[in-house]
């Protein structure tokens, strides 16, 4: 039986995209499933026995003190970290549009910390933050403000890993916010004008309504990927999660779990519990921020 073309098209066309339907199924699903299933038992690397335990691994995690300390800690890297990230891009978004001259160099400027390596901005981050020889607090100095301790302080350290995170995240947070703008129409601002608008108020009733499919693409992600910050937290504030644990993630918590203390049974439990988070907060950024506006 001879196919049509159109057929065959089709066969080809399901072909191609059966090939990363199986990568993605091999890659995210069956590691999802297995990891489900090694939460319920208890896995330890330095034991043979895998006894099925059901909840008893997130029983233990919800009495561990570390695993409620990396819970806050991660909430404040989401809470802080993401606002002020998208707010800084925004703000820069509007001035680099405005421009005539020499735009594309700042927005290569802005995107550079996004391209660097991790692990050497942390590094580079960690020994402005210094307490003793560190740039910040030589700079301070000349104000006649006293040495911080910074990364050696329970309370400071996390603010300064939350920096590092924002300042990297920025240049692509610009870049987006950027492409955001160029696709407003630019009759809607003349029409404003005319009408006798504010800047703020074509701001607030123009720019901000049709920019809302990017904010929601920026914040969507910008939350899973702080959701999972881990390379900032272990460079700069040290493997242990800073002094008394005070900078240490959730992604962190497992890692140690995981391949320090040999627990994957304790450590996948927690990792369906960051699962869980993320599909919870995503369903429900996609809910509240894809709200129509009426112009």
């Amino acid at each position: 039986m001879k196919l049509s073309i159109r057929n065959r098209e089709a066969i080809w066309a399901y072909i191609f995209i059966a090939i990363p339907i199986v990568f993605f199924i091999c890659i995210r699903i069956i590691p999802t499933l297995y990891a489900f299933n090694v939460s319920m038992h208890s896995w330890d690397l330095l034991s043979k026995d895998r006894p099925f335990i059901f909840i008893d691994n997130f029983k233990e995690l919800l009495m561990d003190k570390i695993f409620a300390k990396s819970m806050v800690n991660t909430a404040k890297y989401v809470l802080i970290g993401v606002p002020l990230q998208l707010s800084i891009s925004l703000i820069i978004a509007l001035l680099l549009n405005r421009l005539s001259k020499g735009a594309e160099i700042f927005r290569m400027i802005f995107f550079l910390p996004y391209v660097t390596s991790a692990v050497a901005v942390s590094w580079v981050w960690k020994w402005l933050f210094m307490k003793q020889g560190g740039i910040i607090n030589h700079l301070i100095g000349f104000f006649g403000v006293s040495q911080q301790p910074f990364l050696n302080d329970t309370t400071q350290a996390i603010y300064v890993v939350i920096g590092n995170v924002i300042w990297q995240a920025i240049g692509f947070s610009t870049i987006i916010f950027i492409a955001g703008i160029k696709q407003i129409p630019k009759t809607y601002y003349e029409a404003a004008e005319i009408d006798g608008a504010s800047s703020w108020l074509q701001f607030k009733k123009i720019t901000v309504p049709l920019l809302n499919p990017t904010v929601v693409y920026l914040t969507v992600m910008g939350t899973i990927q702080t959701l999972q910050v881990f390379t900032q937290v272990y460079n700069i504030a040290g493997a242990g999660g800073g002094p008394l644990n005070s900078t240490k993630s959730l992604v962190l918590y497992i890692y140690e779990v995981a391949f320090v203390n040999y627990k994957m049974g304790l450590a996948s439990a927690a990792t369906v519990i960051l699962f869980v988070i993320i599909l919870i907060i995503t369903l429900v950024q996609l809910k509240l921020f894809t709200k129509k506006f009426e112009y």
